[in-house]
């Protein structure tokens, strides 16, 4: 191996990689904003925005996964310069990822009397309701939106969807600011007020991404005069195919970090905050490597295109690299400042909840630095799906992360969380064991495969 083969192509997935994880990483940040707020209002309200989007995420990752059906069709087709095959494949993105967004819309309010059932503090559900109400109409305008996002990603132009996730980033977090705390004359509606900025920063980002890509010339003839309801069922049934199980990966994913919020909710709602400000931290430098995912797909589904597949396979591992050289460097600032950061999303000088602070803080400490460790692993299984993705290969890498997440590791969340063995830690061991091994299996798929298409048209040359 020649490490240069592999470096030569830093530059260029960087390239395409960075307007990505900008965008993300904004997406995380305005979390990051809103836990940091509802943070100063108490443990209980932090919690009940946790509770909240733990429904959320589960609606998002299905809405999100599904989309990304999208970019390898779109990519591929660029490849191949066929401008009709990629208006079709949006089109129909598009159309499903609009019903997708109001069946999870649906879905998640009725999901809603579960929180009483699920062993949750009162008082956590109580405040969780009507922040869920709000949120939960969001989920709308944010599928639609990926549709339009994972379209012109599929072109390369991944820079058009950070430039409308930072417009709404601003706007969510001046929301937030006026609404939580009542500034300027405006009600003091605490995490309802965070529902609202969510809410309303999420349609000005559709449609201020519509409009940038309706004025670039490379994608205005893809987003303008569309016949939204003139519709072919193999076009559907394709996106279909490849949308489902690429939601049930994201889901399954998903899914267990949402379960460990839960089983955090059993241990108390100062261990449920706690977990939220470990699970926030490393959900910011899980969106580098969600970005360097989102190059390999366009970067693989492009080489697919090409049938270049020796190409294919160094520009995919370049890009595992990559996310290698960035994971190890998170690890070392988790164990480096494990203790600092979770100061960051408490009142430190609250006397009245200065018990339960100096708790939480303590309980987010340790699990950072089980997220210091998984960083690897974490980064390694998404971008290896993201390059699977890229090949369109779907089904096996579903039944590998389902394996992996509820197989392996919920076991052990399950049975090492439980408030007489590690608690908090034991849940986050569960999370470090399924990701480890989603990506050790996922790897060994992408290898295989890549292997054998290579000897293929090695034989037919």
């Amino acid at each position: 191996m020649v490490l240069t083969n592999y470096t030569k192509e830093f530059k260029y997935n960087l390239k395409l990689a960075s307007p990505v994880i900008l965008g993300m990483l904004g997406h995380t940040f305005v979390s990051f904003v809103d836990n940091v707020m509802v943070g100063q209002l108490g443990a209980a309200e932090l919690a009940a925005v946790s509770l909240g989007n733990s429904f959320i995420f589960i609606a998002m990752s299905l809405g999100i996964g599904f989309s990304t059906a999208i970019t390898p069709l779109v990519a591929e087709a660029d490849a191949e310069g066929d401008f009709s095959k990629g208006k079709s494949v949006f089109k129909h993105g598009l159309f499903l990822c609009t019903v997708l967004g109001v069946l999870l819309f649906l879905m998640t309010v009725a999901a809603k009397p579960l929180m009483y059932v699920m062993n949750q503090p009162e008082e956590v559900v109580e405040l969780a309701i009507p922040y869920l109400d709000l949120v939960a109409f969001s989920l709308v305008p944010l599928i639609v939106f990926q549709a339009f996002k994972q379209f012109s990603d599929g072109l390369s132009l991944t820079k058009y969807p950070m430039y409308a996730t930072i417009v709404a980033n601003v706007l969510n977090v001046a929301i937030n600011y006026v609404l939580i705390f009542g500034k300027f004359g405006f009600p003091e509606m605490g995490i309802v007020g965070a529902a609202v900025g969510t809410l309303v920063s999420r349609f000005v980002m559709l449609f201020y991404l519509w409009w940038l890509l309706a004025k670039r010339e490379k994608s205005r003839k893809f987003v303008t005069h569309i016949k939204f309801f003139k519709l072919k069922t193999q076009a559907l049934k394709k996106l279909t195919n490849l949308g489902l199980p690429s939601a049930m990966q994201m889901f399954f994913e998903v899914a267990i970090f949402t379960a460990a919020i839960w089983l955090s909710g059993t241990l108390g709602k100062n261990a449920q905050a706690a977990n939220q400000i470990a699970l926030n931290l490393s959900s910011m430098t899980f969106m580098v490597a969600m970005g360097l995912s989102v190059a390999a797909m366009i970067r693989v589904g492009n080489q697919k295109g090409l049938k270049d597949f020796k190409a294919l396979k160094r520009i995919a591992e370049s890009i595992f690299l990559v996310g290698f050289i960035f994971a190890v460097v998170f690890a070392l600032v988790f164990v480096i400042f494990h203790e600092t950061l979770p100061h960051l999303y408490v009142d430190l000088d609250d006397p009245v909840n200065a018990v339960d602070t100096i708790e939480v803080v303590k309980i987010a400490a340790t699990l950072l630095l089980a997220a210091a460790i998984f960083q690897i692993t974490d980064s390694l299984q998404v971008i290896t799906l993201g390059a699977l993705r890229g090949l369109q290969d779907v089904y096996i890498p579903t039944l590998i992360t389902f394996i992996a997440y509820w197989l392996i590791g919920f076991p052990v969340s399950y049975f090492l969380g439980k408030a007489d063995a590690y608690g908090s830690l034991g849940i986050w061991l569960g999370l470090l064991a399924g990701l480890s091994s989603a990506a050790i299996l996922l790897y060994f798929r992408f290898n295989y495969l890549t292997r054998k298409l290579i000897a293929q048209k090695h034989q037919q040359a």
